[in-house]
């Protein structure tokens, strides 16, 4: 297989503001992840709000660098670059975030906000011009349009258009961050419908991050079920979606019944849940309706179930096949 994106024992940690909680505790938001994304499909990132999936790519691309582990891409370990060449990845590696609004500037010319990349990596006036028509275009925004502000669009049509600015790069590599969460149903569909044939049309590798099972289900080859800040189960989406194992993507499945809908959290589910400080044994211990002393006790480690699909479990030793 040709992974284009290697993550190993990821970590990110955060210090608090006060000297003494800087010197006496840290904050670990991501705790050990690993899991690789080969090149030309679509990896899915799903879980609850808060466990840390937004932070687990904001480190791969270095925005916010983690504080242990390895992030290779394209077999190029990132950490230790010097800026200039740091920089040079990056534009392989674009991030589409959750809300357009925030993401362009609302004094700005959407033209503007599209070259601003391209004026950093020098490209010239005409060659510039040229790209961001193109681009435009390619996402359903008339290139004459370049000269409007974000207030003139719509939330999908400003989705677009963020979707536009990131592929000026021209990325091989793309994050997108609950791309679809603030835009009404209707549009969803379309903004999925485009990014899919993008990802055909330009060959590109999409790592999917979302609260929503059904969608990333949808979407994904791959798909990696976190809370908080690790890794409780992987494998390709029939596994998890066919047979899966670990009681918390059950519980994520007890809560959408089909797949034709997004997940409604039940009464149990805690959808705005905070990350906390990752404790000895299971990190879903607390919650479990299964837990035993072990579970209190002992670090389930991500272990093969069979044809790669990976839980973090010690009842599913249970399922490892004779």
């Amino acid at each position: 297989m040709d992974q284009l994106v290697e993550i190993r024992n990821l970590v990110k940690e955060f210090h608090g503001r006060s000297l003494v909680a800087r010197r006496h505790s840290a904050f670990r938001a991501v705790d050990r992840v690993s899991f690789d994304i080969e090149k030309n499909t679509i990896f899915g990132l799903v879980g609850e709000s808060g466990c840390g999936k937004t932070t687990v790519s904001r480190a791969i691309l270095h925005l916010d660098p983690p504080t242990s582990g390895e992030v290779r891409f394209a077999g190029k370990a990132l950490e230790g670059l010097s800026g200039k060449a740091l920089r040079g990845y990056r534009r392989r590696m674009q991030i589409v975030f959750q809300d357009p609004n925030s993401a362009l500037n609302p004094k700005q010319r959407i033209g503007a906000s599209l070259e601003e990349g391209l004026i950093n990596l020098g490209v010239q006036k005409k060659e510039r011009l040229r790209r961001v028509e193109e681009m435009l275009e390619l996402v359903g925004i008339s290139p004459s349009h370049r000269t409007r502000y974000p207030h003139e669009f719509s939330g999908g049509q400003k989705q677009r258009i963020v979707v536009a600015r990131a592929l000026t790069m021209q990325p091989e590599f793309l994050v997108l961050d609950e791309p679809v969460s603030n835009l009404d149903v209707s549009i969803q569909a379309q903004i999925i419908n485009l990014l899919l044939d993008l990802k055909d049309r330009l060959s590109l590798t999409y790592l999917f991050i979302s609260h929503d099972l059904n969608l990333v289900a949808y979407l994904s080859d791959r798909i990696a079920v976190m809370y908080k800040g690790r890794i409780v189960e992987l494998g390709s989406t029939e596994q998890i979606m066919d047979r899966p194992v670990h009681p918390y993507t059950l519980k994520l499945f007890s809560a959408s019944p089909t797949l034709h809908g997004t997940i409604q959290p039940s009464e149990k589910m805690q959808e705005n849940e905070p990350t906390v400080g990752i404790e000895a044994g299971c990190p879903y211990a607390g919650q479990c309706d299964r837990k035993d002393s072990s579970c209190v006790e002992e670090e389930p480690e991500l272990r093969d179930i069979g044809e790669g699909h990976l839980v973090a479990c010690i009842y599913s030793k249970e399922r490892t096949p004779a």
